[in-house]
């Protein structure tokens, strides 16, 4: 179904990313990409659906790729994507439209299927997937989860025999992750070859047939179902691989009172139109302290956050920090968030830059230090878009520590990121805490949140 024969690939004619990669997955087969952050997971996944070569400009490929019988170098895209489809790490990079709905029956409209098709065909793909709650819906008005759930459903739709799947849970909350493992199941339950790149592990141990370990461009390994399971902690974590069973956590929740020092929210509400997203929400936090904020996909934890910066006006409230009230100018001056897209606040033409753009007054030193921690030091001359998703992860976290402002404001930091970049961030957030910084993480990640975090605030979609 799909083979992979002698490939060596890089980037704009750079050092090879991929070095003789032979990879031959059967029809119906569910195979797991793992390996650290820019290991080559994703450039794997485009040489199946075809994004390379057609979409990598001067870059050097050598080798074949075949899918579904086609030669995937010689085959047209739009040809490609009615055997294969494509689920990506930003989900909003593959909408077309405003509405779900329209989303959803896009693709097959664009190939000029039957009306009457399209109809059966789509009511079909809500009853199997249960996304009745994602109908006639605003794609804007979507959270992060649910656009992915929107994404996977829009592919789920075309039918295709093959799969693939960059990090479909980087920003799903644990409900959304079995409702993904469910539809994956779906997937392999019909037949479908499924190719999955993940950090997130634990939710893929039940049907996975093999796993596929990558390491600095090549494959190192490949792992039965049975030796995937069976691996020592010791030696997982020495692969940068995360947690193969889920994650509990019993941490204090968030303390209620307000206080002189830190940050403290005292009946705040937000509103987008008649949409109540909180209403009268209270809580603080002080310096010394990290706080996880949580709760199910939709449930306002990016709102509140905006919020807390100064990107939204809230409805009524108050915020507070070190006892006198902020209004937006002032929280924007004092608080510096990593957005969960972090493609919308990466503006330079290189790494280093974008520390510089952060705080110029930031010294060399610092920076090259800052990035030494995070592994960029050696990418501090390319541009940040030619990064990996979870090396651009890493930059934004990094230009936060460089702007040393004191609220910091991490919306999903882990999202991307290996066990040992994890456990980075991780170190990076506590030590802000006890450097006398504010921190607010907005996490579905159990697994950062219990090697991190001192008390949680837990978010529910508001009804009322």
């Amino acid at each position: 179904m799909v083979k992979i024969d002698h490939v060596y690939f890089g980037y704009c004619r750079e050092t090879d990313t991929l070095k003789d990669v032979n990879l031959h997955i059967s029809a119906g087969e569910c195979v797991l990409l793992c390996g650290e952050s820019g290991c080559g997971k994703t450039t794997v996944t485009k040489l199946i659906n075809g994004l390379i070569p057609h979409f990598a400009e001067n870059c050097s490929l050598q080798g074949e790729v075949t899918a579904a019988s086609l030669d995937v170098a010689q085959t047209e895209l739009y040809e490609l994507s009615k055997e294969i489809g494509s689920v990506f790490q930003n989900p909003k990079s593959q909408f077309f439209n405003l509405d779900t709905d329209s989303e959803l029956a896009f693709a097959l409209e664009n190939e000029g299927t039957d009306p009457v098709y399209i109809r059966a065909r789509l009511a079909e793909t809500v009853h199997n997937l249960h996304i009745e709650k994602l109908q006639r819906r605003n794609i804007f008005s979507l959270s992060g989860g649910e656009k992915q759930t929107l994404a996977f459903a829009s592919v789920y739709a075309m039918n295709p025999k093959i799969f693939v799947l960059d990090e479909p849970s980087a920003n799903l909350d644990y409900e959304a992750i079995e409702h993904l493992r469910e539809q994956i199941d779906v997937l392999k339950a019909e037949g479908h070859t499924v190719i999955i790149a993940e950090h997130r592990l634990y939710y893929l141990t039940d049907f996975i047939d093999r796993a596929v370990y990558l390491k600095n461009g090549q494959i190192v390994r490949s792992f039965t179902h049975e030796e995937f399971l069976s691996m020592p902690d010791e030696y997982r974590v020495a692969l940068g691989l995360r947690a193969l069973k889920p994650t509990s956590i019993d941490l204090p929740k968030v303390r209620q009172e307000g206080t002189e020092l830190g940050l403290s929210v005292e009946g705040l509400s937000f509103s987008y139109g008649k949409k109540v997203v909180f209403k009268e929400l209270t809580f603080s936090t002080s310096p010394g302290e990290v706080l996880a904020i949580t709760g199910p996909n939709g449930a306002g934890k990016t709102t509140l956050i905006r919020c807390l910066c100064g990107l939204l006006r809230e409805q009524a409230g108050t915020i507070r920090l070190d006892g006198k009230r902020l209004k937006l100018k002032g929280r924007n001056k004092a608080s510096f968030c990593v957005m969960q897209d972090v493609n919308h606040q990466l503006f330079s033409d290189s790494v280093w830059d974008e520390c510089k753009l952060s705080s110029r007054d930031c010294e060399d030193e610092v920076i090259e230090r800052i990035l030494n921690d995070f592994d960029l030091l050696r990418f501090k001359d390319k541009h940040p878009m030619t990064l990996s998703g979870g090396q651009k992860q890493r930059l934004a976290v990094a230009t936060a520590l460089v702007s040393n402002k004191k609220l910091l404001i991490f919306d999903e930091p882990t999202s991307g990121l290996d066990h040992a970049q994890m456990m980075v961030v991780s170190s990076v957030v506590r030590k802000l805490a006890d450097d006398g910084h504010i921190v607010l993480v907005v996490t579905h990640d159990w697994e950062f949140l219990k090697c991190a975090c001192d008390r949680v605030l837990e978010l529910k979609s508001y009804i009322g």
